[in-house]
């Protein structure tokens, strides 16, 4: 299983690690911490050299309530991000975690290789058709509603078949645009009660059957700090176990604030598979 990052074929069968960059003020775990260019350079120059393959960045704040941010304002934090990360590391693979087709367009068009949609295009409907224009990969995450609403929206039928369901749909209308390499993202803590998040995870290996690219995004999530009656600052360990279990049962690419923990995970679940 592969994916073409301007030119360069990533192989996903040996899995990958997405390093986090939120360049938001109030994201869940890390809003607001870096104060300028220098300390996420330092970051990313970090996360890289500890096996980042991709960089995620991201200047809209999903997690449950988060305030709504205008599309002026998302281009105007990111974008300097972009220019920014891509003139210190020209090799670098940057994902762009983003809803809005024009955000897309404009950070493709600056440097970057992929888009991270935690809509699946549902949340603006230029997005699949700028992605095929674009002809970058394209992760698509299962979610309901926004993310200011999406804790509402958490009754299913069947969890998991409901959830395959609109993956075979999201991606049956993104092959009609001639969309090629697509991620697929089940949305930890998306839409999600906590024991959702455990019979998804607990389900993992039977979005095999999608034949696509697995990205699991669990990293201090609530799903782990809220089980366990810590924090996100203490839910380092609860990541690496979950990403483990997410490893064994099919994950391509582990999405995480973490890079060195999240790398030894790899390395040690393919030890077990030599």
């Amino acid at each position: 299983m592969t994916i073409n990052c301007k030119g360069k074929l990533i192989d996903l069968s040996s899995p990958k690690v997405m390093g986090i960059l939120n360049v938001t003020p109030d994201s869940f775990y890390d809003g607001g911490v870096y104060k300028n260019d220098s300390e996420i350079l330092n970051q990313v120059e970090n996360m890289l050299n500890e096996g980042a393959t991709f960089i995620d960045v991201g200047a809209y704040s999903s997690r449950p309530n988060a305030n709504h941010v205008s599309e002026d304002e998302e281009l105007k934090r990111i974008l300097p991000i972009v220019n920014s990360l891509l003139k210190s590391f020209p090799d670098i693979l940057l994902s762009i975690d983003t809803f809005r087709s024009e955000v897309a367009k404009q950070c493709i068009e600056a440097g970057a290789c992929m888009i991270n949609d935690i809509s699946a295009g549902k949340l603006d409907n230029n997005m699949l058709q700028t992605i095929a224009n674009l002809q970058v990969p394209y992760i698509m995450m299962h979610m309901r509603g926004t993310p200011q609403t999406m804790q509402k929206q958490t009754s299913y039928d069947n969890l998991v078949k409901d959830i395959l369901f609109y993956f075979s749909e999201r991606i049956a209308t993104a092959k009609t645009l001639g969309i090629i390499d697509i991620v697929i993202d089940p949305g930890f803590g998306f839409a999600k009660t906590l024991e959702q998040n455990y019979e998804l995870l607990n389900k993992l290996e039977l979005f095999k059957m999608i034949e696509k690219p697995l990205l699991a995004g669990i990293s201090r999530k609530s799903m782990i700090y809220k089980k366990l009656g810590t924090s996100a600052n203490e839910a380092l360990n609860g990541t690496s176990v979950l990403n483990t279990v997410a490893l064994q049962k099919g994950a391509s690419i582990l999405r995480v604030h973490d890079v060195n923990e999240a790398m030894e995970c790899i390395k040690l679940v393919e030890s077990l598979n030599v």
